[in-house]
């Protein structure tokens, strides 16, 4: 039986009666119509033998251009077009206009008396209800050569093609003269692939495309197509079965819950020149670098990636951080997921704009002196089935090994990192964001997942590496290539490893072999999970108690230096029942608060970057919800506690401007001379205090005090070439909404030994709080 043509989805325009009421009752016997006033000088062509016939009308057949289209033999040009539904088809060129005879089926064919193929048009009539009918002018597909060149196939097919984006999916272009898009695919197990859309009425039938040798790339170029054009693939599977998809390397789509891709082109001028040629001048691990975190469609709900353009940049610059990191960009079905369940790799969520929108938001954040970091999703994708699973009818981009392909905790699909066109999808989509959209950093989401074959998987449910271990080479390989290929191309990108075990070699160089034998995976920074999970543990306890958690705070400067590290407070903090920043400290509301701006303090002193998640800054006591997003009324003035959180959005603030102003803070980040301890022991106190220095060797002295009373002329060993200190930051300060118990005046040493130094001073410790000091 004749394969039907592919029913439509929620976004197909309603296809008009008159091409429904003029379709042949069966497509592949229909017997031809001798039509009147066909042109003399036509003569019939070579009939198609039923084999090709039906793979043609199947949508099954790798090369139609070799039978559709225009072709030079002895005694003329054979023409023969697909047009379901016409009720007639005039070729047009140059001193030539001839009616083909209809074959039946939608087919159209005739002998021109020419002896080379000239430029031509076709006026392809329909039956509209009345005599005349319709008559629509058109170029024919099937007249051009191949719009894809042979490096991008070799490319291709070596999995080395760096620009793949350039090469696959939809591109408006001018080819052979001709304004259209050209359409290509990776469809290697495909028996066929034809591109449906707005364009044809969501009927692939005409427009079936033409495999291009063994690389497993379909293209076909088709006229008059231009941006804003929704589209599919209606791919025929190995058992002729057929599937319509959305194009993997779509660069827009529709907003969910449709799915169809978008024919779309950029237009967006670029004015962060001075941003771009500057971001490389320091690497990120010797540079301030504070980030905050937000999820863009909750950060202000409704508003779209212009209008947040106008109110993010300002919001981020006001409180001084260097970088803002978004939560994933890229096109997801469900908004629950936050965007880590990505269908659509190469587009940012239509939800808030188009591409170039999305363009405009980060160009005004770079005009404004802040970078952007992308939460980037290369360890799994979901089921949908008209995404990427099982795309063309077998696995192609998961494992072919199923227990190597599901994801045992997402109920998702892992990526076959050993096939080398899936890995080049991945490594292209990488640099993709960053030349495209002017990335600034990629944030790579669970790393730790890809890194280990019995990751969350029991024993018996994995299958040993070729040495018999539980790495991944496959993706170890992945990572080491998309790390040396985004810093070799994108001169001041940083990437960033969301990986949370001990994996040695994380920000270690790819070329660098380490004691396990395996090179370093190549990231810039690694968030550091352990740091985080210590701290916090830490001061969730009563202060009567932190005295038998005193290592949890003083534990990560054993392995400080192990990698380059962020400090990361991020949205994995704030939900699920973990509770918001403040919430998770003990005490009445006052201790939270102080609590909270203690830990703050102390975090922007620790090395490390640092990273906050939206809604923190103002200490948000609710946990984070994609449906409202952060809670702005709490800094409404009308609201009886404003003051209490606009304090410690104040504090945020000045711990950035000092921050970015005092080099010992960021500048050694990774270089153990940079840091000293002071009072590491102080358990009883609960108190840390430590030297930070820059590469001068100009301190800074940092100390936090994790109990809610004051301590008077405590005592603390110095440095003795320091003459005096002041204070430079002091989390308790009224103007934050604490009890104002400061240093006002200079500290100057005494020859007192203190802490195996020969000088010390004596301050006043203020109950809960983070107290930075410098040389006056």
């Amino acid at each position: 039986m004749t394969a039907r043509p592919p029913s439509r989805n929620s976004s197909d325009p309603d296809v008009p009666k008159r091409v429904a009421a003029a379709a042949p009752p069966d497509r592949k016997t229909a017997a031809p119509k001798p039509r009147a006033g066909a042109s003399h000088g036509v003569r019939a062509a070579r009939p198609l033998t039923d084999g090709d016939r039906e793979r043609l009308l199947a949508g099954a057949h790798h090369d139609p251009h070799a039978l559709l289209g225009a072709h030079e033999m002895r005694g003329g040009v054979e023409l023969r077009v697909l047009r379901p539904f016409a009720r007639s088809v005039t070729v047009l060129a140059k001193g030539l206009r001839a009616e083909l005879h209809e074959d039946g089926g939608g087919f159209f064919s005739g002998l021109l008396p020419m002896r080379t193929a000239p430029e031509y048009q076709l006026l392809v009539a329909y039956d509209d209800g009345t005599d005349e009918g319709t008559e629509i002018k058109v170029q024919d597909p099937y007249r051009f050569l191949p719009s894809l060149g042979d490096l991008d196939l070799h490319l291709i097919g070596e999995g080395r093609h760096e620009e793949l984006w350039r090469a696959l999916g939809a591109h408006p272009m001018v080819h052979q003269g001709v304004t259209g898009t050209r359409f290509t695919l990776w469809a290697p197990n495909a028996r066929g692939v034809r591109v449906i859309g707005d364009f044809n009425y969501w009927d692939g039938t005409a427009h079936p495309m033409r495999s291009l040798g063994s690389t497993g790339v379909w293209e076909l170029f088709v006229p008059g197509v231009g941006e804003g054009t929704l589209y599919k693939f209606d791919i025929t599977r190995p058992d002729d079965s057929h599937t319509l998809r959305a194009d993997p390397m779509a660069r827009r789509a529709e907003v969910p819950p449709a799915n169809a891709s978008i024919v779309t082109e950029s237009h967006h001028v670029w004015h962060d020149e001075e941003w771009m040629a500057g971001r490389g001048e320091r690497p990120s691990h010797e540079a301030p670098f504070s980030v905050y975190e937000l999820h863009l469609p909750s950060w202000r709900p409704g508003l779209t990636y212009r209008q947040l353009a106008v109110q993010l940049p300002a919001y981020v610059k006001d409180l001084g951080f260097t970088h803002v990191e978004f939560m994933p960009v890229a096109e997801h079905p469900f908004g629950g997921s936050w965007g880590y369940q990505v269908t659509g790799f190469y587009a940012p969520t239509s939800r808030m704009g188009t591409p170039d929108d999305f363009r405009h938001l980060v160009d005004a954040l770079h005009r404004a002196g802040i970078g952007v970091i992308v939460d980037w999703v290369p360890a799994h994708f979901p089921k949908d089935d008209w995404a990427l699973a099982e795309f063309d009818g077998r696995p192609l981009y998961e494992h072919e090994d199923p227990a190597r392909a599901a994801h045992p905790d997402w109920g998702t699909l892992e990526f076959d990192y050993g096939r080398k066109e899936v890995r080049n999808f991945l490594v292209a989509n990488a640099t993709y964001w960053c030349e495209e959209f002017h990335i600034d950093g990629l944030r790579v989401d669970a790393v730790a997942s890809m890194l280990y074959l019995d990751y969350s998987r029991e024993q018996g449910e994995w299958t040993p590496n070729a040495h018999g271990g539980r790495e991944n080479l496959d993706a170890v390989g992945f990572l080491q290539e998309m790390n040396a290929t985004v810093y070799r191309r994108c001169p001041g990108v940083v990437t960033i490893a969301e990986e949370s075990t001990a994996w040695d070699g994380v920000t270690r160089a790819t070329h660098h072999v380490g004691p396990g034998g395996f090179g370093g995976l190549g990231f810039g920074l690694k968030w550091n999970m352990g740091w985080m999970h210590d701290s916090l543990g830490y001061v969730s306890h009563e202060p009567v108690h932190r005295k038998f958690h005193h290592n949890e705070m003083t534990f990560s400067m054993v392995y400080a230096y192990s990698e380059n590290y962020v400090l990361p407070i991020s949205h994995d903090e704030v939900v699920h029942g973990k509770r918001s920043l403040v919430s998770k400290m003990p005490g009445d509301w006052w201790q939270q608060r102080a609590n909270h701006r203690a830990y703050l303090g102390f975090m922007w002193a620790h090395p490390g970057k640092q990273l906050l998640f939206m809604g923190q800054e103002f200490a948000q006591g609710a946990e984070w919800s994609e449906g409202h997003g952060p809670d702005w009324w709490l800094l409404d003035p009308s609201y009886a506690a404003e003051a209490d959180h606009r304090g410690v959005r104040h504090l945020v603030r000045d711990l950035n401007t000092v921050y970015g102003a005092t080099p010992a803070l960021w500048q050694r980040d990774t270089d153990p001379g940079g840091f000293a301890w002071v009072e590491g022991d102080a358990a009883e106190d609960n108190v840390f205090a430590f030297l930070r220095y820059d590469a001068s060797g100009t301190p800074l002295l940092a100390l936090s005090h994790f109990s809610p009373v004051v301590r008077h002329e405590y005592r603390l060993g110095v440095p003795d070439a320091v003459q005096a200190w002041t204070e430079v930051l002091n989390t308790d300060g009224a103007q934050y909404g604490g009890s104002d118990v400061l240093n006002p005046d200079p500290l100057k040493p005494e020859s007192v030994p203190s802490h195996g130094r020969p000088a010390s001073i004596q301050l006043t410790l203020p109950p809960l709080a983070t107290v930075w000091l410098r040389p006056a």
